[in-house]
């Protein structure tokens, strides 16, 4: 059964597709900020005994180094991040909201908390606690988050959409089918698809692919090369997804600094937010569906 979320438009039948001043590709970095309960299992981690020390400690050195690692990397390329943040980390860690804001990064919905997935709430509960995730990071930031991604990357139940529209959300990375922003279907409100990697994610690529730095480095120069030499005729988005556990430990962090220097060093790149890319497709492209 064919999804009904959104329309099938295969890239060969598509109208041209810009980007601002012609640029080729969007270049969206997209860091998971996450919080961890220590007494919690965490999904997908090997040990499900608790508490998880090995677990546990690893993605708490990425609250507390890695994150602020990733900040010098992203400030040398003048990249402000599209962050996934867990609504628990303003309460846990509002040092990294307050270096964050400094670099007015942008702050998306993700969850509560990463040991807790939005398939996992009652669905009679679903949109309230949306609606607390949403109100607990605009307090925190300033501002209200506009687009999410589910903790687990994606495991919604079949009503989160609608509940994220009718709650003010209008974009989502979780719909990673395609390489452009594409209008979904929600019951109000409007919402689109903005292109979200996950074969460059560094977490499924080093930690479940088993994949040295150095390959997950040469993924995301060839990932470019292709999307840029398609953009000359259809413009498309190149999201980087990572954690601050994963690429932000010391002995990965200078491959982002790589990644990044290779990918700038082009023109008609456009180093943007998921607002502003949200913000131009609406403007320029959005039908509703």
């Amino acid at each position: 059964m064919e999804t009904e979320r959104y329309d099938y438009l295969p890239i060969v039948r598509r109208k041209p597709f810009k980007w601002p001043n012609g640029a080729r590709v969007a270049l969206m970095v997209a860091p998971n900020v996450e919080f961890f309960h220590v007494d919690k299992v965490i999904p997908g981690a090997p040990n499900s005994a608790l508490p998880d020390v090995t677990g546990y400690a690893l993605r708490d050195y990425g609250a507390r180094i890695g994150v602020f690692r990733m900040m010098e990397v992203l400030d040398k390329h003048a990249i402000r991040a599209t962050v996934l943040l867990n609504a628990d980390v303003c309460a846990h860690h509002p040092a990294i909201i307050e270096e964050g804001n400094k670099r007015k990064w942008e702050w998306l919905g993700h969850g509560v908390t990463n040991n807790m997935r939005m398939n996992q709430y009652p669905a009679d509960e679903e949109r309230a606690v949306i609606r607390q995730i949403r109100d607990t990071i605009t307090a925190a930031t300033g501002n209200a988050p506009r687009g999410w991604l589910g903790p687990g990357g994606g495991d919604e139940s079949p009503n989160t959409l609608d509940h994220l529209a009718a709650e003010g959300f209008d974009y989502v990375c979780d719909w990673g089918f395609d390489d452009q922003p594409c209008a979904m279907r929600v019951q109000s409100g409007r919402m689109i698809a903005i292109p979200y990697q996950q074969g460059l994610n560094d977490i499924r690529v080093m930690f479940q692919g088993g994949h040295t730095p150095k390959a997950w480095l040469q993924m995301v120069c060839d990932q470019f090369d292709t999307l840029y030499a398609e953009g000359a005729t259809q413009a498309r988005v190149m999201t980087i997804p990572l954690h601050p556990f994963v690429i932000g430990l010391a002995f990965r962090s200078k491959y982002l600094d790589m990644a990044l220097q290779h990918v700038c060093a082009h023109d008609g790149v456009w180093k943007a937010t998921g607002a502003e890319i949200a913000d131009y497709f609406y403007a320029n492209y959005y039908q509703k569906p």
